[in-house]
Formats: structure tokens, C-alpha cells, sequence
């Protein structure tokens, strides 16, 4: 279908043609220096000692899951609105992934307090996930991951240069792990990133990315190495330097790109307020500065919502859901769980949750244009 305004839009041009061009003249596709320096821009951006880039940020969310420990046994604390891979990492390892609730109607984050009262001897990790690219509160999260000797993995999918006191989000747990997915802030097609301040973690990571082997094909065309032993039971997790000179412009163009999502999404929340209270809004006061990945909004209460979506799709409007939960889907329903704990609020509000487009080149028109295409929809 051709959308009048899509959901998500690229930002791609001569640029990106260009990398790809020296990447193929090159004559090496494979994992190697285009990846190295993409990994040294992006871990200066985001502050952290170390960047390794992956397949894809579900690849990312499994490597920390492992070099976190989390095995059969053990139990991992995370929200169920969110994308299915940040549970599904966790069960890779044969962990059980524990749902926690998220905070409100103006912050639809993982709780701190639901956190807390999920806590069992088997909770081995938190991974929280910056919904959106708004920060979750990380100083509470990290204060009962110190008291309770928990690893903390940043799901940070959403949150590509977004901020948290001056500190990027990303950098606040051992680990973050990134998405360079299609429709996120910078976009490789497919891709991930870890990034870590942790020497030792950095090298487990090196190592499993690539079959648990001790140099890569690259050390051996470089002369670095002739042979290698495999120390690890590792996977191929590997990027490669094609989709790795897509990131290294793309990262160029973010700041910008991320300060346009700032601009358009205020200028929704002024506009979204003629339709408030009865339409939520939230994360229109929030901490730090956000990568406004996201621009989610909850119906009025008893709202058909896919009425309301077909209503903006005969406009030309294509819109989504963030998220149907976790534990409401048939291959979670069977775990225990699935409805261990209260998911109250993430229950109603998912239910009440609609995504309205965003992106780096919607206009001004166009996003008046929606609030108004909203504003019949509500009222049919």
C-alpha cells in the first residue's frame, strides 16, 4: 500500500550509495576494518570503553544474556511491553524470563517498585528496556541491582543518542545492546550493537560473536594470524562491512536526525492537547534528553482501537502497536511467569496503546495532518 504518511521513513542518499560502493570496490565483504572503525566511532559516541557489533540487536541481547550467566535455573527480570526478543534472549540460555509492571500512564517503562517485589534467590538480571527512547529510571534500577548483586542489561533498542544526566543511555547498566533494525533512529537493514565498559566482558563477547574462536578471518588476511584454536561454545553472530559503512554514516547523520524527532514530537504533544484528557500522551515530562523513537498515544478507554487504525488507514495513515504484551502471547502463556505477578497496568494500557508516525522528514503538515485524521477517527 502506499501510505500518504508511513509509519517510519529512511533517511538514505548519496552517502550511504557511496559506502557501500568503497565497501564492494574493496573486494571484502566480511567482518573487518569498516567494522572495526564503525565499532571505535560508535563506542566514543555513546562514551564506553568497548562497541561490537552483531547481526542484529536480538544476537546483542543473547550475548549479554550469556556472559551475564543466565542458565537454566535462573530467573531475569524485564517488562512484557516490549519486542518478544528481549524475552526470547532470555530464554536461549534456559533462564525464565519474570514480568515485571511498568510504571503509569505518562511513563510506560519498567516500575522500579514492580522490580522489587518481583525479586526471587533465582533473579540472576534485570534488562530494562528504554520504551520508546525515554530513560527508565536507572539510578533506582541500578541502586537495587547493587543491593541485590544483579547484573543489569540495557535494552536499548529505542534509545540510540538518548541521554540520562549527561550519560548516554546504553552506558548505565555492564551492558547495552542496540538495534539498527529498519525502522530504529540509525539503520543498517539489519544489525546490533554491544557496548560495555568492562574489559574482560568485552573479549567474552569478541570471542562468542564469531564460533568462540581465538582470530578471525580478517586477523589471517591481515598476516596476524595463521591458525586459531576455539576456546568457547560461541555462534556466528558476525556483521558485516557492508551493513558496517551503512552505520558509520548513519551514526554521522543521528544527532541530527535524533534533534528532528525532538522537534516533531513536541509539536504533536501540542497538538495531541486539544484531544487531551480523554487521549494520553505520554512522556510529554520525562528525564533527560530522548531519542524520541517512539510516538506512542492511549485511546479513550473502550476505544475500538482497530477501528481507529482503519479509520487513519483509509486517510493514508499507517500506524502501530507497542506492544501486544509478552506474556499474553500462546508461547508464554504456558510459562509460569506469564502471570506470576500483577501486569495491571501494562495489561490496560496496552490494550489502550496506539503508535502515530515519526520521523526525521515528517512535516509539519503532515503531522497536523494526523492529529486531525485522529480527531474523526475518535469521533465516527
Amino acid at each position: 500500500m502506499e501510505w500518504r504518511v508511513p509509519l517510519a521513513d529512511l533517511d538514505f542518499g548519496p552517502e550511504e550509495a557511496a559506502a557501500v560502493q568503497q565497501v564492494l570496490a574493496s573486494r571484502w565483504l566480511t567482518m573487518g576494518a569498516v567494522t572495526q572503525q564503525f565499532e571505535q566511532e560508535f563506542a566514543a559516541y555513546i562514551g564506553v570503553r568497548h562497541a561490537i557489533a552483531v547481526t542484529n540487536a536480538t544476537a546483542a541481547l543473547h550475548l549479554a544474556c550469556v556472559v551475564a550467566g543466565l542458565g537454566p535455573g535462573m530467573e531475569a527480570i524485564l517488562p512484557s511491553l516490549t519486542f518478544v526478543a528481549t524475552a526470547n534472549a532470555v530464554r536461549y540460555t534456559g533462564a525464565t524470563p519474570i514480568f515485571a509492571d511498568i510504571e503509569s500512564d505518562t511513563d510506560l517503562n519498567i516500575s522500579p517498585q514492580a522490580i522489587e517485589a518481583c525479586l526471587t534467590p533465582r533473579t540472576r538480571a534485570i534488562l530494562v528496556v528504554h520504551y520508546g527512547g525515554y530513560a527508565c529510571d536507572m539510578p533506582a534500577i541500578l541502586a537495587l541491582a547493587r543491593k541485590h548483586g544483579l547484573v543489569v542489561i540495557e535494552d536499548a533498542a529505542h534509545a540510540v543518542g538518548s541521554q540520562l544526566d549527561d550519560r548516554m543511555l546504553g552506558a548505565w547498566g555492564q551492558i547495552g545492546c542496540f538495534s539498527f533494525f529498519s525502522n530504529k533512529n540509525m539503520t543498517t537493514g539489519e544489525g546490533g550493537m554491544l557496548v560495555t565498559d568492562d574489559d574482560a566482558l568485552a573479549e567474552k563477547f569478541r570471542i562468542l560473536r564469531s564460533h568462540g574462536m581465538t582470530s578471525l578471518t580478517w586477523d589471517r588476511h591481515q598476516g596476524h594470524a595463521w591458525s586459531y584454536d576455539v576456546v568457547d561454545l560461541g555462534y556466528n553472530y558476525r556483521i558485516d562491512e557492508l551493513r558496517s559503512a551503512l552505520g558509520r554514516v548513519q551514526l554521522e547523520k543521528l544527532p541530527h536526525n535524533n534533534q528532528l524527532r525532538r522537534d516533531k514530537t513536541n509539536l504533536y504533544h501540542e497538538l495531541l492537547q486539544e484531544l487531551c484528557p480523554a487521549v494520553g500522551v505520554p512522556f510529554q515530562k520525562h528525564a533527560g534528553i530522548s531519542a524520541c523513537h517512539l510516538l506512542p498515544i492511549l485511546l479513550p478507554e473502550n476505544t475500538p482501537r482497530e477501528a481507529c487504525m482503519e479509520g487513519l488507514k483509509n486517510s493514508g495513515i499507517q500506524t502501530s502497536i507497542h506492544y501486544p504484551p509478552i506474556h499474553q502471547f500462546s508461547a508464554y502463556r504456558e510459562l509460569e511467569s506469564g502471570s506470576a505477578f500483577d501486569l495491571k497496568r501494562t495489561e490496560a494500557l496496552a490494550a489502550r496503546e496506539l503508535t502515530l508516525p515519526l520521523y526525521p522528514a515528517l512535516s509539519t503538515s503532515d503531522i497536523t495532518f494526523v492529529v486531525q485524521a485522529l480527531r474523526d477517527a475518535l469521533t465516527v
